[in-house]
């Protein structure tokens, strides 16, 4: 809040001010207005509004926030290049020996020396320039562009297109004459007058699209203002094919990246990948030389972290030399590896031939089948093994984990616990449990058959808090006026927060004469009557 000059307040004066900026800034209240009428945020935090005694505001005010020290001299002008002021006949006293302009001197002329000077001929005086002095302020200092004449730009869009003029020219005479020599080789005296004049003409309009013969080129700029040199391609793209974000026009789709023009994700993952022609730029990063140097980069981090002294940006060669003895190694331990399993259990692949049973899957045993499939004679069925182990039985247990289900619980079979790292009690336990079961069912049917009637409990007359109040309500006279007396202690209390005390216990329980002394003390707004109560 913007405030004039800090006064002395009073207590209530101070809690209306807070209040009335309190409704400024809920927009209960218009805002402040300054001296020129303009209307104050009262969001400004009071540090910023409130103004330094030193310059005694008598209305609130934002100026002294405003720059008020301003210099006339600072200036954002620029000389005037080339202005001539006067143009002299004769030559005067004082002005340059060599041209005659009274605004240098001869040392420091810019003129060609004359063979006899402007003082002794007395002709081909030159006009006096014009000289200024003016400060610059802080940003006419720093402006590059400062007097920049843009009309002289004009040249550099004259020299641009004249050389774009020159090198289209020159494309379209090349292409002329690659079109001449293949027609003189490929004419055949067999064909037709129509053909020979189709392979006669040139097509115009692919020789003036130069630069799309040359998308692909990459041209170097050296010394750019980002600093070094870099490559940039001419055209992205052809101008016929489809762009990236026209691909799947989705809004949930791939990404597109206007800034680097980039689709990292394939835009149609659902489509046959025989007929898309693009697969997003993470197509680019798993294959080729991108995945090589991916490569590279982890084997020399890893590398790194085991303790090898290897850094991929301080020495290239040294962690390349390395990376690629780790393959050969690794190539040779495959060897090895894949040698030792096969010296101890054979190569299937290899040109032995195989035995007859075996490849036609033949042989002179006999089997007998049953008409499920299974085996009934010939051959002993062999139960496939599990990688687990199995038929392990542990504290006492003659069954496994997992064999008995009962209430939604696993058990074990052999003593029916439910706790897997329980000791087996065998059929002891089972009796045990039974007999346990039998008693606690006894006891619940017991208790269900007894006739015990819960104690009857007085029940208290309450009232419910926003109740409309019965028409045959019949309140006890006694049972009132204490009710009212109650009232009147703990109306005294509400005026007065020093008498209550710090122990206070709240009883819930209103009845109907709690709370028809309640309704009489209650003060009416509607009431014209209501300050002459109490």
């Amino acid at each position: 809040m913007a405030t004039a000059s800090v006064s002395f307040k009073s207590r209530e004066d101070h809690r209306k001010q807070l209040e009335l900026e309190e409704a400024r800034k809920a927009g209960l209240a218009p805002a402040e207005l300054d001296e020129d009428g303009k209307e104050i945020n009262p969001h400004i935090p009071q540090y910023m509004s409130s103004a330094p005694w030193y310059l005694n505001a008598q209305r609130p005010s934002l100026k002294h926030q405003r720059k008020w020290k301003s210099d006339p001299n600072y200036t954002k002008s620029w000389y005037d290049r080339g202005a001539k002021i006067y143009q002299a006949e004769k030559y005067r006293k004082g002005a340059c020996e060599n041209c005659g302009a009274m605004t240098h001197d001869k040392k420091s002329c810019m003129e060609r020396p004359r063979k006899n000077g402007a003082k002794f001929t007395n002709m081909h005086i030159a006009p006096d320039e014009k000289v200024e002095s003016f400060e610059l302020d802080y940003d006419g200092k720093r402006d590059r562009w400062n007097g920049y004449d843009t009309s002289t730009y004009s040249r550099v869009i004259e020299q641009y297109e004249a050389r774009e003029e020159a090198r289209r020219k020159y494309l379209k005479e090349q292409q002329l004459k690659k079109l001449e020599e293949k027609n003189g080789k490929n004419e055949e005296e067999e064909a037709s007058s129509e053909e020979e004049e189709d392979e006669d003409k040139v097509d115009e309009a692919k020789v003036d699209e130069s630069k799309q013969m040359d998308f692909a080129k990459v041209e170097k700029r050296v010394r750019t203002t980002g600093g070094g040199s870099t490559g940039t391609v001419r055209n992205l793209r052809i101008r016929e094919d489809t762009a990236k974000y026209l691909l799947n026009l989705d809004v949930n789709s791939a990404y597109y990246d206007p800034k680097t023009r980039s689709m990292r994700e394939d835009p149609m993952p659902d489509m046959d990948p025989n007929e898309k022609f693009y697969s997003g730029d993470n197509q680019n990063r798993l294959s080729g030389q991108a995945l090589e140097f991916k490569q590279l980069t982890v084997h020399s981090h890893e590398a790194f972290e085991k303790g090898q002294d290897i850094h991929m940006q301080a020495a290239p060669s040294q962690a390349e030399l390395l990376h690629r003895n780790y393959k050969i190694i690794k190539e040779k331990l495959k060897s090895q590896t894949k040698d030792t399993i096969v010296e101890k259990y054979g190569n299937a692949a290899s040109d032995e031939a195989l035995p007859r049973e075996l490849l036609l899957g033949q042989s002179e045993r006999e089997i007998e089948y049953d008409r499920t499939g299974r085996i009934i004679k010939g051959q002993d069925m062999s139960l496939p093994k599990s990688k687990y182990e199995e038929d392990i039985f542990i504290n006492n247990h003659t069954s496994v984990w997992g064999s008995w289900w009962k209430d939604h619980q696993w058990g074990y079979k052999c003593c029916h616990q439910t706790v897997r790292n329980s000791y087996c009690t065998g059929s002891a336990g089972i009796e045990a449990a039974e007999a346990v079961n039998d008693l606690m069912r006894a006891n619940i049917a017991r208790k269900e058959a007894s006739d015990d009637k819960p104690v009857q409990q007085e029940e208290k007359r309450l009232a419910t808090w926003g109740t409309e109040v019965p028409e045959d309500l019949v309140l006890d006279k006694k049972l009132l006026a204490d009710a009212l007396k109650k009232e009147d202690e703990r109306k005294k209390e509400e005026r007065d927060e020093r008498k209550r005390k710090y122990n206070i216990n709240w009883n819930d329980e209103v009845t109907a004469e709690d709370m028809e002394a309640y309704r009489m003390k209650k003060i009416h707004h509607d009431d014209p009557m209501k300050d002459f109560l109490n």
